[in-house]
């Protein structure tokens, strides 16, 4: 198999490949000292140089130099362990022991995420630090962890969206080896593993890439710096560097599934369209692979093309985040109307989100000040990714603050989510209600860009209504304060929220009426209260989320029970003062006002 980087043969050589259409000479520096330098021949495909060494294996340093003048790293690099700024390193994949043969990936219909962010989820910051909370999250009920972008940043912390090589693994979590040991410890206990991954845009500290050629255009920007260029003039193998790191974690490091980050800021005008062309590939190899793997896409274009199969002219990702289910949600448990909550009235654009996957689904949209999105009716809300809480929408605030939830919201937000038919996502920590910030939060070495990452903080939130200090991003006391504390989950009140969260889960997998995409699906709001209703193979539930003050009255059919009720004093400390629980009598469900209640018959 070739493929651009450093790529170690069986018989203990490593081929070395590089696209450099600005070099008219490219030598490779084999080793810390530079020495020996070799020659690298240009190959039949245009610009792409190679050699082949013997004697070169996993760990060795290299560099390319060219025209004589500039030793860099490699563009496509799988390894920098001395820092965005030094020397690639060869990453020997069949290296390491994997005892995973058996697994077989998790299927869509099973997948319930957890995002997570690998400095701040333990104190170690590691990936081995990872292992030890693998069990806690198996005993919750998730299936799936999400790992927010891993790719080489500069410095030792980083929100996570200043990679800098697409497909090298960050030193300071544990390099190359550490998430091949998380990754393989995660299947032994039956949980998948997603990656975060970033081809919109790199990093600005540490890129070597425009140095090599035109893998950036300047025909359009993205909101956080220079654009890749897969569409452009000699876009062929800037596309062929992403879609070969994006199989890489497929292949080298038996991954589950890619989330893939802002795909509306990828401009693809090309009747080839790049995003399809890597979920195909991505697919392509967890086929060879005997896995099922998955894509997950981010998008805020609302456009079903994304998740549409490649033969309705679709993009064929198998599912996509849902902004607009957290956003209706949040406007409804809060009042938020900052920002783009500008757009939600609450209670009416969440039944209306739950009835039609998306709130704009070609309606007017004040904060664009357009019409946005196109109807989604024909796909199955399964393909969508729900969730109270993600990493963009905490992290979007002056200090990184969690959801303004009280408890009795906590598990309103909870329970509407995990008991969705959508594919629900929790963001690390709300299974107990951790109170740690995410704050945005870089280790730039360079002072310059240090000061304009602080002054577009300072900058952004002072044209928006926030009265808060911008945290600083630079400061590691902003970083420390975002580092997870599970020891909390065994006091109350986070005990009764842990509890609560696993019950969910569990009553998800217990009732598949709430999620087949087959069941029949109706929403009617009554009142401030949400009701959706689904019925398959003889069974029916009927969930209801009432978000207002006042008591509802819910016509249910005979034979009904309670399943789940927000209400139950098992979810609220001993101090606490809980709603009335739900009653079902005479045909009807009283239903107390914020609270969420699951009844089944």
């Amino acid at each position: 198999m070739n493929r651009l980087g450093a790529t170690p043969r069986a018989d203990g050589s490593t081929r070395f490949e590089v696209w450099a259409p600005y070099a008219a000479a490219v030598e490779l520096e084999v080793g810390v000292d530079g020495r020996p330098r070799i020659e690298m021949a240009v190959t039949e495909v245009r610009d792409v140089w190679t050699t082949t060494v013997e004697g070169v294996g996993h760990g060795v340093r290299y560099r390319y130099r060219l025209d004589g003048n500039f030793a860099l790293a490699d563009p496509a690099s799988g390894w920098q362990p001395d820092g965005v700024h030094g020397p690639s390193a060869v990453v020997d994949a069949a290296r390491f022991t994997w005892t995973d043969d058996g697994w077989r990936g998790v299927e869509l219909a099973d997948t319930v995420l957890y995002e997570l962010h690998v400095g701040t989820f333990t104190p170690e910051g590691t990936f081995d630090g990872m292992i030890g909370q693998l069990d806690r999250l198996l005993a919750l009920g998730v299936t799936s962890i999400e790992l927010m972008p891993v790719n080489a940043f500069p410095g030792r912390r980083n929100w996570g969206y200043d990679g800098v090589f697409p497909s090298a693994v960050q030193e300071s979590y544990g390099g190359p080896d550490g998430l091949a040991r998380l990754v393989d410890a995660a299947h032994e206990r039956g949980l998948g593993v997603v990656l975060d991954v970033v081809y919109n845009h790199l990093g600005p500290e540490g890129s070597v890439h425009a140095r090599y050629g035109p893998y950036f255009t300047d025909a359009f920007a993205t909101p956080w710096g220079d654009a890749l260029n897969v569409a452009q003039a000699h876009s062929d193998e800037v596309r062929r560097m992403c879609i070969e790191s994006a199989t890489r974690w497929i292949e080298d490091f038996h991954l589950d599934a890619l989330r893939l980050d802002a795909v509306d800021t990828i401009h693809d005008p090309s009747a080839r369209p790049f995003l399809a062309e890597l979920i195909a590939a991505v697919h392509a190899a967890g086929d060879r692979a005997g896995r099922t793997v998955l894509t997950f896409v981010e998008s805020a274009a609302n456009d079903p093309r994304t998740v549409r199969p490649t033969a309705d002219d679709g993009m064929g990702a198998d599912a996509q985040w849902n902004d607009d289910v957290h956003h209706a949600l949040r406007v409804a448990l809060t009042g938020e109307r900052r920002g783009y909550y500008l757009d939600y009235d609450g209670v009416g654009d969440l039944a209306h989100a739950f009835a039609h996957r998306w709130v704009f689904d070609g309606r007017w949209s004040e904060f664009r000040a357009r019409t946005h999105g196109r109807s989604v009716d024909d796909v199955a809300h399964q393909r969508f990714v729900a969730f109270s809480a993600n990493h963009d929408h905490v992290g979007n605030t002056p200090t990184g603050a969690r959801p303004p939830f009280d408890h009795a919201r906590r598990l309103v937000a909870a329970a509407t989510v995990l008991l969705s038919p959508y594919t629900p996502m929790l963001f690390m920590g709300d299974e107990y209600a951790e109170p740690a910030p995410f704050p945005f939060f870089v280790d730039h070495g360079e002072g310059n860009l240090l000061q304009a990452v602080r002054q577009g903080r300072r900058k952004e939130y002072a044209r928006s209504e926030w009265p808060e200090e911008v945290a600083d991003p630079a400061s590691p006391a902003t970083f420390e304060r975002a580092v997870l504390d599970p020891s909390q989950a065994a006091r109350s009140p986070h005990r009764e929220i842990l509890a609560a969260h696993v019950e969910l889960l569990a009553c998800r997998r217990v009732h598949p009426t709430l999620t087949e995409p087959g069941a029949d699906h109706d929403v009617e709001r009554i009142a401030d209260a949400v009701v959706i209703r689904r019925h398959l193979d003889g069974a029916s539930t009927v969930l209801v989320v009432n978000l207002g003050s006042q008591d509802v009255t819910i016509p249910v059919g005979p034979s009904t029970t309670i399943a789940f009720d927000t209400a139950d004093r098992r979810w609220w400390p001993a101090d606490g003062k809980a709603p009335t629980a739900a009653r079902v009598g005479d045909g009807a469900a009283i239903v107390a006002g914020l609270t969420v209640a699951l009844f089944i018959s």
